[in-house]
């Protein structure tokens, strides 16, 4: 085995038996080419490595490896556990053994993949074996240098409601609530005769004449996740046991709509934490959504530095549209990873693929070969990574927290709510863009983390969340930072019972107000909402609420709509700090003028200055993020706006590779990494 490279690397999947033989020397040399540091070897190989149950074929990988190590370059070596070989479904008695089935009780057949449930002991017997040969075979090799497990893990194939997964079901159960009697009480089964007698009468959330049992619906989630990561987990004592001191990952799927997982218990599992991030052109604000999803990465993985598995050089497979990516914007998507916390850079893939259902997937050397725009891009990446890795090991500043739990989405998103407009997730990647409009840095975190390093909390549209969470925030509070609390967060405990006595439980008695009923809106009706200081005035949406003042001011009022002169934006002083209430889904502009006020309050500013336009007015759309080393410091400037940016800093732009002498000067679309100096 090898250490995992110093520098930023830079790579991706590496599917080699996509081709032949004679063309796998000429990915070395153009590897060489583009700067390409690691690749990952093997996610899709089983049916190659394995081609018949118990006979192993790994000449060729041991070509690719050898090859990769004469190179240098690390190899990620894959477990090829990510799908099953057809001959393992191919015995008509073993199917129902191996495949997964959903709600409806459809089963899930081979020709796709990840085509196995997470219950099954067939696939988990066949894939410990291929593991332990794997790790048997390679751990001594020169080019490896981290073992990935899986990939992609509950993408397709989870929840499983399968009778295995039921049986499965029961067992968790039985050890989170020890008696029935506990079981009953946590699950509300007095409501619709659904009290259980003992845990044999429990079955999957299956499609039911109607609503299931929220609780239920909310525990089998969590069964899910547990159950998936037992499988990484198995194999990780394998790899641990065969191949001691190889560092283990999976690679996740921190974009903000994948949430099949509660990756949170899964990062204290990652030797290193990976993952996949792929824009989508539907979201709002792509970009934005991105960086979201960065943070995110950076909170799962404890604010340590992280690796970006796999993005795409341009468009994607699996979009109504897939749209191309304009020149400019590969660099900038990446350097926006590395700002936000990467130290590494993957792709997929490394070939765009002639066959297969991903043959329209960008990669990056595309079909057209190296003699275009993208390829050009894929070069002079390379080249800034190798100037970026100076950057490595350093950690990013944040002093404000935005709260994220995986088990308040699952909640929050479940049937017979008050409003089918409020998912989980939006009012978060809005805040966080406001934020990042404004030029400051936000680190997303699970409710229960540290918060004491942060002057401002941000608690958006947290539905359920625990009194361990609820205390974490007043404490923080109490302590002297600013909370902001959006609608709709509080309401529910971990169980899914509502927390009496009005609206938001939880934190009622830290923002010193009462709701007593919540007044939704239609889709495309809009209210008018009033500022109590300076009567200006702005629309919002989707929600609003009967609110009663308790011990807060009203900051700002509905002006019309069903409840006029009720507030919508409060304020209370709690201890050293203030918690803040948004009681209504604000326009855009709006958002970024509250976010902007609440900054004020917190004591928060930018991490540079941005200075005016040419007609004086404030310049917004720059996002700035400083990673820092005991000695050094990293300002990253992203230019989302129309128009040339001027920013104060001094210091040297790794990208442009030129000095900044106070003023960096940033075209539309532009980035730039400056070392700073004093």
């Amino acid at each position: 085995m090898r250490s995992w490279p110093t520098s930023l690397v830079l790579g991706g999947d590496y599917n080699p038996e996509q081709w032949p033989e004679e063309v796998w020397a000429e990915d070395v040399r153009l590897m060489r080419e583009a700067g390409v540091t690691f690749v990952t070897v093997g996610v899709f190989a089983w049916s190659l490595l394995e081609p018949e149950p118990g006979r192993y074929d790994t000449g060729w990988l041991d070509r690719v490896l050898d090859l990769m190590a004469g190179a240098g370059i690390a190899v990620d070596l894959a477990t090829g556990t990510a799908s099953p070989p057809p001959w393992m479904a191919a015995d008509d008695k073993l199917v129902d053994a191996l495949l997964p089935v959903t709600s409806t009780g459809v089963q899930l057949w081979p020709g796709g993949r990840q085509h196995y449930c997470p219950s099954s002991t067939l696939y988990r017997e066949h894939a410990l074996r291929l593991v332990e040969h794997l790790a048997t075979r390679y751990h001594d090799h020169p080019a490896l240098a981290l073992w990935h497990v899986g990939n992609e893990y509950a993408c397709h194939n989870a929840p499983c409601y399968c009778d295995r997964c039921g049986a499965g079901f029961r067992v968790w159960l039985e050890r989170r609530y020890q008696d029935v009697d506990r079981l009953n009480d946590a699950w509300g089964t007095a409501f619709w005769s659904q009290r259980i007698g003992t845990f044999d009468q429990v079955y999957p959330p299956r499609v039911a004449p109607t609503h299931s049992n929220p609780t239920q619906v909310l525990d089998y989630r969590r069964f899910t996740s547990d159950t998936v990561l037992e499988l990484f987990l198995a194999e990780r004592e394998v790899l641990r046991r065969c191949s001691p001191g190889v560092p283990v990952t999976t690679n996740f799927m921190t974009m903000s709509h994948f949430r099949q997982l509660d990756y949170f218990r899964w990062g204290r599992e990652q030797d290193v934490v990976s993952t996949d991030h792929y824009v989508v052109a539907t979201e709002a604000d792509p970009e934005a959504e991105l960086s979201f999803g960065a943070a995110l990465t950076r909170g799962i993985a404890g604010g340590r530095p992280w690796l970006l598995m796999e993005h795409s050089t341009s468009a994607v497979n699996w979009q109504p549209v897939n749209l191309a990516k304009p020149a400019g914007t590969m660099l900038r998507n990446s350097l926006a990873h590395v700002a936000h916390g990467a130290d590494g850079l993957g792709f997929f893939q490394w070939r765009a693929s002639r066959a297969g259902s991903e043959k329209f997937h960008s990669a990056l050397v595309p079909h057209a070969g190296t003699d275009t725009r993208l390829w050009r891009e894929v070069v002079q990446l390379g080249q800034v990574c190798g100037r970026l890795s100076e950057v490595v090991g350093t950690t990013v500043d944040a002093d404000v927290a935005v709260l994220w739990d995986y088990q308040a989405g699952w909640a929050c998103d479940q049937q017979s709510h008050p409003s089918e407009l409020v998912r989980y997730g939006t009012d978060a990647v809005a805040v966080h863009r406001a934020l990042l409009r404004r030029g400051v840095t936000a680190d997303v975190v699970h409710p229960e983390s540290d918060l004491s390093r942060y002057r401002l909390v941000v608690v958006p549209t947290l539905y359920s969340c625990t009194d361990a969470a609820a205390r974490n925030v007043t404490e923080a509070v109490e302590r002297g930072a600013v909370a902001l609390v959006t609608f709709f967060s509080g309401i529910a405990d971990e169980h899914d019972h509502i927390r009496l006595g009005g609206y938001p439980g939880a934190f009622r008695d830290l923002l010193g107000i009462r709701v007593e009923e919540f007044v939704p809106l239609l889709p495309g009706v809009q209210v008018t909402v009033q500022d109590a200081a300076d009567g200006d005035s702005w629309t919002a949406s989707t929600w609003t609420e009967h609110l009663h003042l308790a011990a807060a001011e009203a900051v700002a009022s509905y002006a019309d709509g069903p409840l006029p002169g009720v507030p919508a934006v409060t304020r209370a002083l709690r201890g050293a700090g203030s918690a803040w209430y948004l009681a209504t889904r604000p326009d855009d502009a709006a958002l970024d003028r509250l976010v902007g006020r609440i900054l004020g309050d917190a004591g928060v500013a930018p991490a540079a200055i941005v200075r005016p336009g040419p007609d004086g007015a404030p310049v917004t759309g720059v996002e700035l993020v400083r990673r820092r080393g005991s000695d050094r410091s990293y300002l990253f400037v992203l230019n989302h706006t129309g128009g040339q940016v001027e920013v104060e800093v001094r210091g040297h732009d790794l990208v442009a590779d030129r000095s900044v002498d106070g003023v960096l000067q940033l075209a539309p679309g532009g980035v730039a990494a400056v070392r700073e100096t004093a």
